[in-house]
């Protein structure tokens, strides 16, 4: 009888402590809430430039920054399940969590000889003490003593155990009008052992280019079909997205000469600074194949091999354009905005040498990058403006199959597939 009261009587005390977050104040999105917290990255543990994806009994997903800042926090965080938009889902948090509803994050590590000082934290999800219950999308909330005081959110998925099969494939637009500049996304579901009897209401689908989620297709349902086998293979545009041009790259992980697209290195104003090569607007130019990240960056300091050593280098980016930015902003945008517009991302026009430019404070390591558009008074990125577009980039595609299985109350993720335009 005492085994069976234990965990009852940890499940009320924990109800009974934790505070539940105010949904209305957080982002079911990836964000940062307070200055000073740089370099993120959640990928699956010990995969690199991964999607943040688990199996529901099996891997994890890690998750790091930097405080800048050094305070003093006392870091906490839980998870939230979503639909597949994106949404709150309706269940309760002891529904889809196993153990305490919220944990402290306790692996941190100072920075080690660097310019600047920094202290790194580290999440290996899941834990002794929490474990998703529930298949889906998930928000992981990191919050400083109580929720009052965000500090992140970022997006993991949680995948079923016995996944469908996605077979996809990349080619160039069905629309004629976009059959060189956009590639369409066409795939197959088997499903396997899930019984779907009603696919146009409980089945949806996400695509994802890349690291990108602001441009994602969300609730795709199938185009045809029969028992055991989904199609959504669209012409009519609905699955395709613009190939833009392969990203622009730099390398900054030494400070002691000047590597791939690195024209200076110096130490000014008690900071670290490097200066890109001057990059040019080429949004009606050839293609160029690159071997690229897909806009992702790699943290590395080719200087010295001990952990933390990465050190903070002010970056500074300048385009020439032959036509102006009148009705809109530039930016620099990658994974080193954190896939975000940023204030100190855009760029500002120099009169004096006629090119834009701008400068921020990124970590030690390889990057990919673009320049992007935002018209004036829209949230919407144009990463064509500047950069063109071309069917042949080779874009990376995430796609993700969630069912709302008859009986239950979430949307279950049973498939994953990855396609690139080869």
């Amino acid at each position: 009888m005492k085994r069976v009261l234990f965990p009852i009587l940890m499940t009320v005390v924990c109800l009974a402590t934790f505070a539940q977050p105010d949904l209305t104040q957080i982002r079911m999105e990836d964000w940062v809430y307070v200055k000073g917290i740089k370099s993120v990255t959640i990928q699956a543990t010990d995969l690199p430039l991964s999607d943040p994806i688990m199996e529901l009994n099996g891997g994890g997903i890690t998750l790091t920054f930097d405080d800048l800042e050094e305070e003093s926090r006392y870091l906490k965080y839980t998870i939230i399940h979503c639909t597949h938009d994106w949404k709150p889902s309706d269940m309760n948090p002891i529904e889809y969590i196993d153990g305490f509803l919220e944990d402290n994050i306790e692996t941190y590590n100072y920075s080690f000889n660097t310019v600047t000082h920094y202290m790194q934290y580290r999440l290996d999800f899941p834990t002794e003490n929490m474990r998703p219950t529930r298949s889906g999308n998930y928000i992981l909330f990191v919050y400083d003593d109580s929720p009052e005081q965000p500090i992140l959110t970022r997006r993991f998925m949680v995948a079923e155990n016995n996944p469908a099969g996605i077979h996809g494939n990349v080619h160039s637009s069905s629309v004629i009008n976009d059959r060189f500049t956009h590639q369409e996304v066409d795939f197959t579901v088997t499903t396997g052992s899930y019984v779907i009897r009603d696919p146009i209401m409980t089945v949806h689908a996400t695509i994802k280019q890349n690291g990108r989620w602001d441009n994602a297709i969300y609730s795709l349902t199938y185009r045809s079909g029969f028992p055991g086998e989904l199609n959504f293979d669209f012409d009519d545009g609905r699955n395709t997205f613009p190939g833009g041009a392969e990203f622009r790259t730099f390398d900054i992980s030494t400070l002691r000469s000047n590597a791939d697209r690195i024209v200076g290195i110096t130490y000014e104003h008690h900071q670290n600074q490097a200066y890109v090569l001057q990059d040019d607007a080429r949004p009606f130019g050839a293609y160029e194949s690159r071997n690229t990240l897909n806009g992702a960056c790699l943290y590395h300091n080719a200087d010295m091999r001990n952990d933390f050593s990465e050190d903070y280098v002010n970056t500074h980016f300048t385009l020439k354009s032959n036509f102006p930015f009148q009705d809109g902003d530039v930016y620099v945008f990658g994974q080193l905005t954190d896939w975000r517009i940023l204030p100190e991302a855009k760029l500002h026009f120099n009169a004096d040498y006629n090119f834009w430019e701008t400068d921020f404070f990124i970590k030690q390591g390889l990057y990919n990058y673009q320049y992007v558009y935002v018209p004036k008074g829209k949230n919407t990125i144009d990463a064509t403006y500047i950069e063109g577009s071309h069917f042949e980039t080779r874009n990376q595609y995430t796609i993700l199959l969630y069912f709302h299985e008859e009986g239950t109350s979430y949307d279950k993720l049973i498939g994953v597939g990855h396609v690139k335009m080869l």
